[in-house]
């Protein structure tokens, strides 16, 4: 088992470990089911997250969750931090097509491209989206009157619900300009830029 985990394994060991972002997210909201499009074999989630759906079409991707299922599932079942049976899907799409699946509690986006705005149909009412702003995402998502900004998420990885109208503001008072923003796919150098956000689908 441990030659088919490795990849991912050694894939976490180059990029670090997201875990403790999604324990802090589940644990603080009591998440127990996620979307997380283009994840690639981050398959991090499922270990405080008991159902993920995982959407990726790159090739890596898609062969990793092909080749190792078995693999997958036996190195979820014995480090998983739940009770409950561990669900995973993995869909090799391309995000933005129209997917198949149930509602979920949580939208990951992380370093994918503009993942709210194409998948938010999927986010039961009430429920979270957790975003860098990397590609641009969290910007899209806060200007977005179908969510909220209620918290974000510092270096330390802890969430932080206080004085939430001073991110997404520029330098010198300048307007936010969401052209750029789709235009280069990127955030843009706001004042205050902590490595995650949190938003509620109104």
């Amino acid at each position: 088992m441990k030659n088919d985990i490795q990849e991912y394994l050694d894939y976490v060991k180059k990029t670090g470990s997201r875990l403790s972002l999604y324990r802090e997210i589940s644990d603080f909201f009591n998440v127990k089911s996620a979307l997380y499009p283009g994840s690639f074999i981050d398959i991090d989630p499922s270990l405080v997250i008991e159902n993920v759906t995982y959407v990726d079409n790159f090739k890596g991707a898609v062969k990793f969750f092909k080749k190792n299922t078995l693999a997958i599932y036996d190195y979820l079942d014995k480090n998983k931090e739940y009770n409950s049976k561990c669900k995973i899907n993995f869909i090799s799409e391309d995000y933005t097509n129209d997917l198949i699946v149930d509602e979920v509690d949580l939208i990951i986006s992380q370093y994918a491209g503009f993942v709210a705005q194409y998948t938010k149909k999927y986010l039961k009412s009430g429920g979270l989206v957790l975003a860098n702003d990397s590609h641009g995402d969290a910007s899209l998502t806060n200007f977005d009157k179908d969510f909220m900004l209620i918290g974000v998420i510092n270096g330390d990885n802890i969430i932080d619900e206080t004085e939430l109208d001073t991110y997404f503001k520029l330098p010198k008072g300048k307007i936010v300009d969401l052209d750029i923003v789709r235009k280069k796919m990127k955030g843009l150098k706001y004042t205050k830029k902590p490595t995650n956000y949190i938003f509620r689908k109104r």
